[in-house]
């Protein structure tokens, strides 16, 4: 076919014309589309997280103070004890001449304090005679040798209170020396489970304490205290009071909520890479047998509660700078309504004033107009001969919008 101008000029004017007709067959808009909920009275909790792990809050380490040998364990990870109970024995026969040899000494000390007594009664006496002789015979004893027997008294009241501080000293030496060999039977210190052994019979306890890790021998809880210990960020923490309840959940134990309250706040913050955050002990009303320690908890604690308010979900609030607002329908038109907010958790605000119960607020805009698009005019219309292979047309899917 042979093209001349004016066969050239109507196919540019067929495809022009072709292509605002195919652009006003395409540009038909659907309205808006509004989720809505609606603003109901109810109850509504603000509350402050933290994490951490379960400890063991009456414990008791087992760690004798005297040296020997392990002998006649009775008791296995796990174990349930009694205060009193027999745990070991220590083997260390010097403790029996420790023993001896403080019984000795004490001995001699008693000895010592009543020779001291006799020699200042005696100097008592010796001077006491002195003053009588010189009454009925003047001059038998003179001045000097007077203070002399008077000096001998002085020093004899010194040697008696020395002899008494040694024999104090003697005594609590003693004490110590015959409390020490009798700690060679270890006991429970209290009622218990035994979570840490780190002895056998025949170990030596003065190599286990020695080195740069220090392990006591026996570690006992009492596991009626499990406790959580969480950490709550210092923006947090000051609505955080002792006595406010909490549930906590278990990364362990899917579906566990464990209900208790707060028992103690620390004073002291810790600080990590630059956050700051407070220990916060939680107390559990009851004690699930699956809770074990050092188990990773995280805690929500309620600090404030209000019934019978008016709520709608966070979704459906806005700002700017004019100050909070929601939005109605009207005929299918968004209407705004500035509110007052109060309380607010992670999906629910108080609303204070500027809404009524049964209102339907917009919580989610939808515009189904967004997924209707072409690429480009000659992809969306082939004309044979001036175009060449044809581009099929792209679509995006529908989004929503916040309004």
């Amino acid at each position: 076919m042979k093209w001349n101008k004016w066969t050239v000029g109507l196919a540019v004017l067929v495809v022009v014309g072709g292509y605002y007709w195919y652009r006003s067959s395409q540009s038909t808009t659907t309205p808006l589309q509004y989720i809505t909920a609606s603003v109901d009275k109810g109850l509504i909790t603000a509350s402050v997280s933290g994490s951490g792990n379960v400890i063991v809050d009456q414990s008791a380490t087992v760690d004798p103070t005297i040296t020997g040998t392990v002998a006649g364990l009775s008791v296995a990870l796990g174990d349930s004890v009694k205060k009193g109970q027999p745990l070991f024995t220590v083997v260390n026969d010097q403790l029996d001449v420790n023993v001896a040899q403080a019984g000795a000494s004490n001995f001699q000390t008693q000895n010592s304090i009543d020779s001291a007594l006799l020699n200042r009664k005696q100097a008592s006496s010796d001077y006491s005679v002195a003053k009588k002789k010189n009454k009925t015979t003047p001059n038998t004893y003179t001045k000097k040798q007077l203070s002399i027997l008077k000096q001998k008294i002085d020093i004899a009241d010194q040697s008696v209170s020395l002899a008494e501080k040694n024999v104090a000293a003697s005594n609590l030496s003693y004490r110590k020396t015959t409390s020490d060999a009798n700690k060679r039977q270890v006991l429970a210190p209290i009622d218990g489970t035994v979570n840490e052994i780190n002895i056998k019979n025949g170990d030596d306890l003065a190599k286990l304490s020695s080195g740069s890790s220090k392990l006591s021998p026996i570690i006992l809880g009492d596991l009626t205290t499990l406790k959580a210990s969480v950490s709550v960020n210092e923006v947090d923490i000051s609505n955080v009071a002792v006595g406010q309840k909490a549930t906590a959940t278990f990364s362990a134990l899917d579906g566990l909520n464990a209900t208790g309250k707060v028992e103690k706040i620390d004073s002291l913050g810790t600080v990590s890479q630059g956050v700051v955050t407070y220990r916060v002990q939680i107390s559990f009303d009851s004690i699930d047998p699956r809770i074990k320690p050092n188990m990773s908890v995280s805690a929500s604690i309620i600090n404030n509660v209000k019934q019978n308010v008016l709520m709608v979900p966070n979704s459906a609030l806005k700002s700017d700078n004019q100050g909070s607002y929601v939005e109605t329908l009207a005929n299918n038109v968004p209407q705004r309504h500035s509110v007052e907010t109060g309380l607010a958790n992670n999906t629910n605000t108080e609303i204070v004033s500027g809404l009524n119960a049964g209102d339907e607020v917009i919580t989610q805009t939808i515009d189904p107009n967004i997924a209707s698009t072409t690429n480009s005019a000659a992809g969306g219309l082939r004309i044979p001969g001036l175009t060449g292979g044809g581009s099929s047309g792209g679509g995006r899917p529908a989004s929503t919008t916040g309004r």
